[in-house]
């Protein structure tokens, strides 16, 4: 399986600022280290033709530029620099070749990714361009087919709605949207996905399972993608300070490997990234999203024993 980084692109943040960018090289440390059939590859640039299939020309302009006001920024979280456009660019990058190396072995991941609050012309919530969004219609292009005939499946399972996923795409029958999110938390103003289920504060982990094997029910008769995005959010672990919800370790691996059990019996490849975590104790947060990717390596070998060939041969670039 092939997992794409981006750890050594690092934003210059001040001193005290709550993003866990130390997370990222952690993580590949780790998959490093336990998970050694992972073979890690640095992340792809996106240039603005990927990025303009999902956003704005006067935004990507202005972020690529430094021309972002501070009122932009304030809502992104981060302060400009070439460093932050980089490593945008390279998050969305990820995603795309996630979802490339998923159609020839089935399931692939971006060792970040997930930045869901990015509207098509602006920022928010620590996210600049939207990798979700983006690699779904790159994807689609890429696939030569008409969007109808290679349609994507978005499901967010971080603990905070994908507000900007669900704005860009509203309009897009080709791209479903699943957000399983907190109902209380961030973002407090919710854009409609296709499929919302808002959870209470304090759910767990039987409750929790018992909403997400709902919504795959109701996306499976709803909705037949070539192609599953899958945001495997780190956030509504117990041991969250942002998340508000109470899974434990064992219920995160049963919430993962349902979404990879739903992908492989109807034989869908799988795109994962990491999306949020913001556990008190960081360790426990790359603890989550190590075990993603250990599952994902499992889930990988299932496909490797049913076929050796592509699934599908996309043109080269």
């Amino acid at each position: 399986m092939r997992a794409f980084y981006t750890d050594h692109f690092v934003l210059p943040l001040p001193s005290g600022h709550r993003f866990p960018m130390r997370k990222y090289s952690d993580l590949r440390a780790r998959v490093l280290s336990d998970v050694p059939q992972v073979a890690l590859c640095e992340a792809p640039r996106a240039d603005d033709e990927a990025l303009l299939l999902a956003h704005a020309p006067g935004y990507v302009e202005a972020v690529s530029s430094g021309e972002l006001d501070l009122a932009r920024q304030r809502e992104i979280g981060f302060p400009w620099s070439p460093e932050m456009v980089e490593r945008s660019r390279r998050s969305a990058g990820a995603t795309m070749a996630a979802c490339e190396a998923a159609m020839a072995d089935g399931i692939a991941a971006n060792l970040a990714g997930g930045t869901h609050h990015a509207y098509a012309d602006k920022g928010g919530g620590f996210c600049v361009f939207n990798d979700a969004a983006i690699a779904a219609r790159w994807m689609q292009h890429r696939s030569g087919r008409a969007p109808a005939d290679f349609a994507v499946a978005i499901i967010d399972l971080d603990v905070h709605q994908g507000n900007g996923t669900a704005s860009i795409l509203r309009d897009d029958p080709s791209i479903f949207t699943l957000s399983v999110h907190g109902e209380k938390n961030y973002p407090f103003r919710k854009e409609a996905s296709d499929l919302d289920i808002g959870l209470h504060d304090g759910c767990g982990d039987e409750d929790y399972l018992q909403a997400l094997t709902g919504a795959l029910d109701i996306l499976a008769g709803r909705f037949k993608p070539q192609l599953i995005i899958y945001l495997a959010g780190a956030d509504p672990h117990e041991g969250d300070r942002l998340g508000r919800l109470k899974l434990t370790m064992r219920g995160l691996a049963q919430r993962d490997q349902e979404v990879f059990d739903f992908a492989y019996q109807r034989r869908i490849p799988i795109a994962v990234t990491m999306a949020g975590g913001y556990g008190n104790n960081i360790d426990d947060t790359v603890a989550v999203h190590a075990q993603t990717i250990a599952l994902a390596a499992r889930h990988a070998q299932r496909w490797a024993a049913r076929a050796a060939t592509p699934i599908l041969h996309l043109p080269s670039a």
